[in-house]
């Protein structure tokens, strides 16, 4: 009986000293990982003072008119340059075959330009002809003083549409342009050129790829050149985190971030710090503080950073939408 009770004395103490061994074990392995967790969280800054940001485009017409057609719907994906609306054209249509009437009529009358510059030349050699003759006359006493100066004054008078004449045409040279023509045909062509800007703003383009929203026109609303009819949202979104003070050291342009937003809560995205702002988001405010007084309580500053996303985002199976929460994870070391 003694030697069993010694076999089992042995086998409970190797037992208790296997139980012994695994708790140093656990415990020490468990101090390993809060050590490596502690470590490795050391080398990241994160907040959730941080959301998804973008600029809009605010969509207002160049031009007064009633609109006549409407091609988009709130939250409708639109492409730059797509045609979202149209206004009233006749009026501008009028005038812009006007501009360009009054413009082809200066081109065509530089026939008559010519065939008056002629004439006038035509004119100065015959006045020149009669005041050498009269001047012959009268030395010789055979005119009168006063029909030799008619004479001259004629030659004056031809020589004076010559020079209206020469103004009348096109310099040879645009680039050199000195002529009442050349001034008179610019404007002409201004005018035009005005007219069609105005004509081709009578369809409302979208100025950017994104999405069309707070829509506020409707057909046979009379626009006013700058009143907005709608809101384009891009599709083109970063995230602005506002980190405290006391967080921003170690980041720079470049700064690998993680991203987690609050609506896909198992997805990571993968960004980057694209700039820090240069002050506060106190001083940035519209009413920012004074320090200068005898109530001032220091209270520890948040920097805006703007991250931005450096993987493809397929908008179809993640919708990220300017003001959603983020928690931003920055590595800053």
């Amino acid at each position: 009986m003694s030697e069993e009770n010694e076999v089992k004395e042995v086998k409970e103490e190797n037992r208790l000293s296997t139980k012994k061994y695994w708790i140093i074990f656990g415990i020490i392995l468990i101090s390993a990982v809060a050590v490596f967790m502690i470590f490795e969280a050391l080398k990241y800054e994160s907040t959730d003072d941080a959301y998804v940001d973008t600029t809009t485009v605010s969509v207002s017409p160049k031009v007064a008119g009633e609109i006549v057609t409407v091609n988009v719907v709130d939250n409708q994906a639109v492409k730059a340059g797509d045609v979202v609306a149209v206004i009233d054209r006749i009026d501008y249509k009028v005038k812009l075959d006007q501009a360009a009437a009054a413009y082809e009529r200066a081109l065509l009358n530089q026939q008559n330009a010519h065939a008056n510059l002629s004439a006038a030349n035509s004119d100065i050699e015959l006045a020149k002809k009669d005041v050498e003759r009269y001047q012959n006359l009268y030395q010789a006493g055979a005119v009168s003083k006063q029909t030799l100066d008619k004479a001259i004054t004629n030659l004056e008078t031809k020589q004076a549409k010559q020079v209206s004449a020469e103004q009348a045409i096109f310099s040879s040279n645009p680039a050199n342009a000195t002529k009442v023509a050349d001034a008179d045909l610019n404007v002409l062509k201004a005018q035009k050129e005005a007219a069609e800007l105005a004509y081709s703003y009578t369809e409302i383009k979208a100025p950017i790829d994104g999405t069309v929203s707070g829509k506020r026109v409707e057909v046979g609303m009379l626009a006013q050149p700058g009143t907005p009819l709608f809101t384009i949202v891009p599709n083109n979104v970063w995230v602005v985190a506002n980190f405290k003070e006391t967080q921003i050291r170690g980041m720079k342009k470049g700064t690998p971030v993680e991203i987690k937003i609050d609506a896909y809560p198992h997805k990571v995205f993968k960004g980057e710090v694209d700039s820090i702002q240069r002050a506060s988001g106190a001083k940035s405010s519209l009413f920012p503080p004074e320090n200068a007084v005898g109530s001032f309580v220091k209270i520890v500053q948040r920097i805006p950073v703007k991250i931005v996303f450096t993987e493809e985002v397929n908008p179809d199976e993640y919708q990220i939408i300017p003001g959603m929460s983020v928690v931003p994870k920055v590595k800053v070391k």
